[in-house]
């Protein structure tokens, strides 16, 4: 009987994944707010990385690469119309005792979270949770730094306003 064919990752791929796929899974999950579907994005996110990843490393920034894959990924299934978002735990969960309050507070965030545009949660997630800058963000989303501006001034004051979100720091 043959062999299963087994392909053997390009050069520094494996590590580079090692590496960053936590990193990459958390923004997933923040983006569907489905464990399922975050990984599943990152998946095929990664599948096109394996394809491209000789041209990708001669650029030299092979994380940007990925993580604006991801974004444009997760716009272009929602223009496919593939919306489905099931609640569920987000990928980093440790098993150190969470306690019922933090499961509460985790699901209040991934519900404001879930009533903003999706280009505000791409948003949000962009500049907040990765750290980008304005300039950064509006090239990975492929959009202008005035709307960036805009759609995160707007996204935050819907998070404000949101009364299940009244126990974080930043609401006042």
């Amino acid at each position: 009987m043959p062999r299963p064919w087994k392909p053997t990752p390009p050069e520094g791929f494996a590590q580079f994944v090692a590496a960053r796929s936590d990193a990459l899974l958390r923004s997933a999950w923040l983006l569907t707010g489905d464990a399922g579907r975050a990984e599943d994005l990152l998946q095929t996110v990664l599948a096109d990385l394996w394809r491209r990843w000789d041209t990708i490393t001669t650029g030299g920034h092979p994380e940007a690469y990925a993580r604006k894959a991801l974004f444009t990924t997760y716009v272009s299934w929602w223009r496919r119309r593939w919306r489905m978002e099931i609640p569920s735990e987000p990928p980093d969960r440790t098993g150190n005792g969470d306690t019922a309050g933090e499961y509460a507070d985790r699901d209040a965030v991934r519900r404001a979270l879930a009533r903003l545009s999706r280009q505000q949660r791409a948003i949000v997630v962009l500049r907040y949770v990765e750290d980008l800058t304005v300039q950064r963000t509006a090239e990975v989303l492929g959009c202008s730094e005035n709307t960036v501006k805009v759609q995160a001034f707007r996204a935050l004051r819907a998070l404000r306003a949101d009364p299940n979100l009244e126990l974080f720091a930043w609401r006042s």
